[in-house]
């Protein structure tokens, strides 16, 4: 037999051994790339979804806000949002009306004070700085008191004012009350325009007795019964 039949059959075997093992490495490997490519195509798509999605999401949410905004201000206002300027209105008008005239009392009270104290006790600082440390002292409020009377005594208003107007007001203490609007305001001015001025008594025999408190009217006193007439005295014999 021919030596070169002899190694071709004898190699035949192992080359056809061979090609069959290249062809199944050969579609194994070309089957696990097409998987691993199929996923990755997958997984991407996912993501691409995921975030379509969240950004929809996030666009929606972003359209209700404005459109519920946009609503509320052009829809009818709520009762409480529509009470609430009017009031505040109200309380604004009644604060300056109040200012007004607490602003005008005082004014009324300078002029007053001008017209009936001849000197320095008439002027408005002293005034205003004067009874307002009367007041302070009524109140035990010294430290404050004493504050207002340092700059009483730079004003050069007259120091001996504040002591009769002090004196004055405790004469007044049984008229002073603090659920009456102004009465210590009132008796202050009282006694800084005249420091002599003395508390009103009501007279006692002023005071009207009180009516009876059935409805029956009282009941008639007898008439008096007239006194009999006096007999004549006899004439004395002669």
């Amino acid at each position: 037999m021919d030596s070169k039949r002899l190694f071709r059959r004898i190699g035949d075997p192992f080359g056809r051994h061979h090609r069959r093992v290249r062809g199944i490495l050969t579609r194994t490997g070309s089957g696990y790339i097409g998987e691993f490519m199929r996923q990755r195509v997958f997984e991407s798509r996912n993501a691409v979804l995921r975030q379509f999605a969240a950004t929809l999401a996030v666009s929606c949410l972003v359209l209700i806000a404005s459109f519920g905004g946009v609503s509320a201000q052009s829809g009818t206002p709520a009762p409480d949002q529509g009470k609430q300027p009017a009031a505040q209105a109200t309380d604004a008008a009644k604060d300056t009306n109040q200012s007004q005239n607490q602003n005008q009392k005082r004014t009324d009270e300078f002029a007053e004070a001008a017209r009936a104290i001849n000197g320095p006790g008439g002027n408005p600082e002293c005034v205003w700085l004067g009874r307002r440390a009367v007041q302070l002292m009524y109140r035990d409020d010294l430290d404050t008191a004493f504050r207002h009377l340092d700059l009483y005594d730079r004003f050069g208003c007259p120091g001996g004012h504040i002591q009769a107007a002090f004196r004055c007001l405790t004469r007044f203490l049984p008229q002073i009350d603090d659920k009456v609007p102004n009465s210590l305001n009132n008796l202050t001015q009282a006694c800084w325009i005249n420091p002599a001025a003395q508390p009103q008594q009501a007279a006692a025999s002023a005071a009207q007795p009180a009516a009876p408190a059935s409805g029956n009217p009282p009941a008639p006193q007898p008439a008096a019964s007239p006194s009999p007439a006096a007999s004549p005295t006899p004439a004395p014999p002669k």
